[in-house]
């Protein structure tokens, strides 16, 4: 078995499949705040729909999410009149079925008491109002921060992302995050991972890997990312120096293993199968890596 191979099995391992238990869960339970929510405001028409690392092809197994937006019209303010009340309100509605807890843009699900009390539905709505109702562009609530409205745009985060040309090298750095605990946000790694490897999307995973941990070793501080949504948007947060110094010191951790040990030093062994399954998954992996994801319904 090649390294690509390797990745491209790692891959597979992590794409969570259709018709399994735990992408069924999570889209048994996305219909039913979809539909809390469309009850809990009937005279708002909100647009809800997926967004997220679904709705880019980017989930892994190991740490996934269902990010569902409920986007207000520009001109409706029976879900409140600013952009708090309306985070407020969704909260408030969400709260009668779910633990509800804020984040930064976002309202993180949990079960309540007598129905799976604390258990993590691995589900975010993000509540919104759109700015003309024709561009896609929104405004957010941003909790606990002082610029508390955000311009930002789904469906042009989804594109730069679908049609990147590197999500498999995506999913896999999502991947290193997780494993690693590492403290750089999904989005800003999203985005700094589609920069590095604009000019290696036909080159194989190992090279584009091997290209971005050596851009976050030798480059930590040059590095810089721009929301494709909203060039105005300041991330230097998101790559502060903490972040920056992070990345440099276990890329550089990751080469020397890749080095002296091999990938499944950095990645870990796969799962157990037998030959013609091995044999199958790598056939279906490189597949999956060379065709475009179906795009999901939103």
């Amino acid at each position: 078995m090649t390294n690509n191979e390797y990745l491209e099995m790692k891959l597979d391992e992590q794409t969570l499949k259709e018709g399994g238990q735990e992408l069924d869960d999570l889209d048994q339970r996305g219909d039913e705040v979809k539909e809390l929510l469309e009850k809990k405001f009937p005279d708002c028409s909100p647009t809800i729909k997926c967004g997220g690392s679904k709705a880019k092809g980017t989930m892994i197994k190991e740490a996934y999410d269902l990010d569902i937006i409920c986007y207000f019209p520009r001109d409706d303010e029976n879900a409140g009149g600013t952009l708090k009340e309306i985070y407020e309100r969704v909260e408030k509605a969400l709260s009668d079925n779910y633990r509800v807890e804020r984040k930064a843009s976002a309202l993180r699900l949990r079960g309540k008491a007598g129905h799976d009390p604390g258990m993590d539905f691995h589900i975010d709505v993000v509540p919104g109002r759109y700015i003309d109702g024709e561009s896609g562009d929104v405004f957010l609530y941003q909790h606990g921060v002082e610029k508390e409205r955000l311009k930002t745009n789904l469906e042009k985060h989804i594109r730069h992302v679908k049609d990147s040309g590197v999500r498999g090298a995506i999913r896999l750095m999502k991947l290193w995050r997780f494993m690693h605990g590492l403290g750089i946000k999904h989005f800003a790694l999203e985005l700094l991972v589609i920069d590095l490897l604009s000019g290696k999307k036909g080159e194989s995973l190992t090279s584009q890997l091997t290209h971005v941990w050596t851009k976050f070793r030798d480059e930590s501080e040059n590095l810089s990312i721009e929301d494709p949504a909203n060039e105005n948007n300041d991330l230097s947060d998101l790559l502060n120096a903490q972040v920056r110094s992070e990345l440099a010191s276990i890329a550089r951790s990751m080469l020397q293993l890749i080095e002296t040990t091999g990938w499944e030093a950095v990645f870990g062994k796969l799962e157990e199968a037998s030959e013609n399954q091995n044999a199958s998954r790598i056939r279906a992996a490189v597949a999956s890596v060379n065709t475009p994801t179906r795009p999901w319904s939103a």
